[in-house]
């Protein structure tokens, strides 16, 4: 009888037109898109006026003459690129401020009126040079809004907009993405050329027009912005995709400022239209380049992380390297870059799952062309299938002996779209019992899992949820070595310094006299007081293989212990970046330093929650000796922190003072109180 349905069930499905072959589902990738998606990694650079300015978001009336570097070097920037495993770079063409570094005809506000070069230099050019020497892509960052344009807001900058379009797309060669960025102006705040015309970017600047625009002249470019159309935003700057990512998004809903932006993380199950997340994060805190981030670059670990969650949450990972004024990638940088790219390639050396026998539940049709062995074949056209109308499915690699293991990488077939909604893994532990160790949602394109070490013979691989027949095109399994974590230091307002490791087992060593900590310097057993202005550095020290870590540096300014808050609590100054103290609208945090000193700086540190509220948008920062007698030392606004919410730090003149006050002036999404979850200053050494 058995016999007989399968027959009768073939003859169906033959007659009703039933492919042997798996159908699409749902949204699926242009060329263009997959393409886009084999490269990765790449680089963003952020090198602009703002280089030269010492901000992040420029006025729009800098004078050109202030662009100079000294040495620019371009094929330092693409030969590091190469180096580090990226396959490509986007570079600022032109920021908020309206500066561009090329010469455009359409406009005076360019490299062309600089003294670089006396003004007969391309920055895109040269940069176009450098990438097609080193083999790499080129990408092309353009902003929207424009702080330098008199007519913006005005249909005729709508021209000049895609006149200048034109230029950067046909006079450079091909470009593999064009970036897009949402921001927008209209403050009324600083006084700007177009500073009182608040746009609204869903109608304004008339995307589809533009995206046909970009269409006409680089038919093979992925456009990127908050909703695509080919590539999404993934809705925050701190480096992560979210852990269920969907590569299809309702992209006709989605707009330039989209308030529900935070669901671009996980993109949107069963979407109108294919749309894959872009994680972009920069190396530093900053997106350019300022000298007092020097000892602020990403640590390794924090790195890893970011690829884990990006790449390895199925989307693409453009990292930020800011250019420094000469024009070349600080040294710490380009040292952060390559202890990547050397880490990467110890974790991913060799794939345990090669030439092992895999076991399927079942596979299409029991066609060996979607056999389970397709999945470690290295062959990413080919691919395990289960049969059409079936949901779920495992797959079991025996390694044919016990092996350690603590990476797992699985791969969907998406040109025939996005399916696996749920999945987990299981090994054979020596009870010869299963033994979950990750239960995960979506994969797509790529989906990494790190765990701890575990030793097993087996590993299954089990779909438990699919939207359509899952199409499984590669698993690989390692074992990478350990990074020793950067641990975390902080100093209370008791001047205690507490010092928490990234690992157990470890041993950490610290110095305070500047030199570089090693078995010699100071072993860290206890939290202690070190009640003077110092630089602490650590490392950590793994004593099972004498592996040390890089060193970790943070700069004690002067002590608290004799601080008072006459506004506020305490929480603002007790080095905790989770605690907050909160203020009511027109409320200003004060606090008395206990002796006048010679100031030349401070930071502030937003709310560092998930939903994080009453963040300082504009600022006001004053200093007193007498605290009845104010001078505003600086002002102006944090830019950026709405999408990057990290700690600020703001230079001024020396000026001497026992009190300070911060104030807002505005607030992001115009909250109604101020949350402020550390306050500290810096002084003249």
């Amino acid at each position: 009888m058995r016999y007989f349905f399968t027959l009768v069930l073939f003859i169906f499905l033959f007659c009703t037109g039933f492919s042997q072959h798996p159908e699409p589902h749902g949204a699926l990738p242009s060329q263009r898109q997959l393409e886009w998606a084999d490269m990765e990694y790449y680089m963003f650079v952020h090198f602009n006026m703002n280089t030269f300015t010492d901000m992040e978001w420029g006025l729009g009336g800098e004078d050109p003459s202030l662009f100079n570097p000294t040495d620019l070097d371009c094929m330092q920037w693409a030969r590091l690129a190469k180096k580090a495993g990226m396959k490509g770079i986007i570079i600022t063409a032109k920021h908020h401020d309206g500066f561009v570094i090329w010469p455009s005809k359409y406009t005076e506000h360019s490299v062309k009126n600089s003294p670089w070069k006396n003004g007969k230099g391309d920055v895109l050019q040269e940069l176009r040079e450098a990438c097609d020497h080193y083999g790499l892509k080129m990408g092309i960052y353009y902003s929207p809004w424009d702080r330098n344009h008199a007519d913006y807001g005005t249909e005729k900058y709508l021209e000049y907009f895609h006149n200048q379009l034109e230029e950067v797309l046909t006079e450079y060669g091909d470009v593999f993405e064009v970036w897009f960025d949402g921001a927008n102006g209209g403050t009324g705040y600083y006084g700007g050329a177009n500073e009182d015309r608040k746009v609204d970017r869903r109608t304004y600047y008339n995307f589809p027009r533009i995206w046909n625009h970009v269409r006409e002249l680089q038919p093979n470019a992925v456009i990127f912005s908050d909703g695509g159309p080919d590539v999404r935003w993934v809705g925050n700057e701190s480096g992560f995709a979210g852990k269920t990512n969907w590569s299809t998004l309702n992209r006709d809903l989605v707009w330039p400022g989209w308030p529900h932006y935070k669901e671009l993380q996980y993109g949107h199950k069963n979407g109108t239209h294919w749309v894959p997340a872009e994680v972009d994060v920069s190396i530093r805190p900053g997106w350019y380049y300022h000298a007092s981030e020097d000892h602020k670059v990403k640590t390794l670990p924090k790195l890893l992380d970011i690829y884990y969650n990006s790449i390895g949450r199925n989307a693409s990972f453009l990292l930020n390297i800011p250019v420094d004024r000469t024009g070349q990638v600080h040294a710490t940088d380009s040292a952060q870059m390559m202890a990547l790219a050397d880490q990467l390639r110890k974790d991913f050396e060799t794939n345990l799952a090669v030439d092992v026998a895999v076991e399927a539940s079942s596979y299409r049709w029991d066609d060996p062309k979607y056999g389970p062995e397709k999945t470690t074949d290295g062959d990413p056209e080919t691919y395990w299938a289960t049969d059409e109308f079936t949901r779920s499915g495992s797959l079991t690699l025996d390694l044919g002996a016990p092996q350690t293991l603590n990476r797992f990488l699985v791969s969907e077939y998406i040109p025939l779209g996005q399916r696996v909604e749920a999945f987990r893994v299981e090994v054979l532990d020596e009870q010869g019992q299963w033994e979950e160790i990750a239960e995960e949602t979506t994969i797509g394109r790529k989906r990494i899992l790190r765990f701890d070490d575990v030793t097993t013979q087996k590993v299954r691989f089990t779909v438990d949820s699919a939207l359509a027949a899952p199409l499984i095109t590669s698993i690989e399994l390692y074992r990478a070595p350990k990074v020793l974590s950067l641990p975390r230091i902080t100093r209370d307002d008791q001047d205690r310094v507490t010092i928490v490791p990234g690992d157990e087992d470890v041993e950490i060593y610290y110095t305070t006299d500047g030199s570089s900590p090693d078995k010699n310097a100071t072993r860290y057993a206890n939290p202690f007081h070190l009640p003077r202005k110092t630089s602490l550095r650590v490392a950590v020290l793994d004593p099972v293989t004498s592996q040390w870590s890089p060193v970790a540096e943070a700069r004690l300014d002067i002590p608290k212990k004799g601080w008072k808050v006459l506004s506020g609590d305490r929480t603002i100054i007790d080095g905790n970046p989770r605690s907050l103290s909160t203020f009511k609208v027109g409320e200003s945090a004060i606090i008395d330093l206990g002796d006048i000193h010679q100031l030349n700086g401070f930071t502030y540190t937003p709310d560092q929650g998930r939903y994080a509220s009453g963040i300082i948008q504009d600022y006001r920062f004053s200093v007193s000796k007498n605290g009845k007698k104010w001078k505003t030392v600086a002002q102006g606004e944090f830019s950026n922190i709405k999408n990057n919410p990290i700690e600020q730090v703001i230079r001024f003149r020396k000026s001497k003072g026992r009190y300070i006050k911060l104030e807002a002036k505005s607030l992001v999404d115009n909250g109604q109180e101020m949350r402020v979850a550390e306050i500290d200053v810096m002084t003249v050494p």
